[in-house]
């Protein structure tokens, strides 16, 4: 990508300094990191409304409804989906961008004249002056590529390296740095998987006994592989990346030091088929569970809450047959309260 012209930062400064909503590479892509919600197909953009750019990215699968924030997932490092990228646009496409931009700031009661000026300024680059009449001409021989933010992350500093205002590539041509790749829309997808609250199926259910093992598992029609696909058809491009979830473990945490956990480790390896453990039979009373917890003393008048987490092994798979992997997390469920009682003796 080419440097910004000393116009294109004065534009950039001053939009900036005016509103966010009319920066050229402010964009609504909604993502967030997996967790909340359930399964749509709703994109998470595509074109513009005024003078707000939206990314053509889609996602579809596994996935949060729009909104919904994560809860209880933390993924290794810290780890967050991209802030920014950079789409392809049509020639068409970037016009009715601007123009909608150019007259949101005309119509808007009050405005200040520096914002209408730079607008201007802005249209002018692309009517009349680094471009002719938006390369309209040139439809079909290349792209310009604009820059798109994640939605709500617009002033994050990470965001800011998509600062540069929308610049044409010929068709063969590189794309500019940051540009939306397969590896990129993995993270993307990987950002919107919906993956289930932790919490564990007991027998006994929520009242035991202390030196009677209670059984825990993970329903596998529920905890099973998640994936998400996201796709970008924009601009002569078309590339789409699968992001998977994987359940691996869950951990158990008994909320008291007076317990055997069972393995000993208190980490439940998961099913190849899905699931946690094994539900509890019939006839299975006086046998160890596979994964669960013996509790050594009663929890009196109170409760012992019992917490267990989720692991989450990730991956992405891209059109171009790349492949890499995602940060693991868990997903650490909410407290479940547990009454153990003393098992009574009958005198006779």
């Amino acid at each position: 990508m080419r440097a910004v012209t000393d116009v294109g930062r004065r534009v950039m400064v001053a939009m900036t300094a005016t509103t966010v909503a009319l920066i050229p590479t402010a964009a609504m892509a909604g993502t967030e990191r997996p967790g909340g919600g359930d399964q749509g197909g709703t994109q998470t953009g595509g074109g513009q409304s005024a003078g707000k750019l939206t990314s053509f990215v889609q996602t579809t699968g596994d996935k949060r409804e729009p909104g919904a924030k994560s809860e209880g997932f933390t993924a290794e490092g810290n780890w967050t989906p991209p802030a920014c990228w950079y789409e392809p646009r049509s020639p068409e496409q970037l016009k009715a961008y601007i123009e909608a931009v150019y007259n949101e700031t005309a119509n808007t009661p009050g405005q200040l004249p520096h914002a209408g000026a730079a607008v201007a300024q802005f249209k002018q680059i692309y009517e009349d002056g680094e471009y002719k009449n938006y390369n309209l001409d040139k439809a079909g021989q290349g792209a310009f590529w604009v820059g798109v933010r994640a939605e709500g992350r617009e002033l994050e500093p990470a965001a800011q390296a998509c600062n540069d205002l929308p610049r044409w590539v010929d068709n063969g041509a590189a794309p500019p740095q940051n540009a939306i790749t397969p590896e990129m829309l993995g993270r993307i997808a990987y950002g919107e998987i919906n993956l289930p609250q932790t919490k564990v199926s007991l027998a006994p259910a929520g009242n035991t006994k202390v030196n009677l093992g209670t059984w825990a598992w993970l329903d596998k029609g529920v905890f099973n592989d998640k994936s998400v696909t996201a796709t970008l058809n924009a601009g002569g491009v078309t590339i789409s990346a699968t992001a998977t979830a994987r359940p691996a473990s869950v951990r158990l945490k008994p909320g008291t030091q007076d317990a055997t956990l069972h393995p000993g480790s208190g980490e439940c390896a998961f099913n190849p088929g899905g699931g946690a453990g094994v539900p509890f039979a019939a006839g299975s009373e006086n046998q160890t569970p596979p994964c669960g917890i013996t509790y050594l003393r009663s929890s009196g008048n109170g409760t012992f809450p019992l917490q267990a987490s989720v692991t989450w092994n990730a991956g992405w798979t891209g059109s171009n047959g790349q492949r890499g992997g995602l940060p693991s997390g868990a997903m650490e469920g909410e407290p479940q309260n547990v009454t153990v009682q003393e098992i009574q003796a009958v005198n006779r």
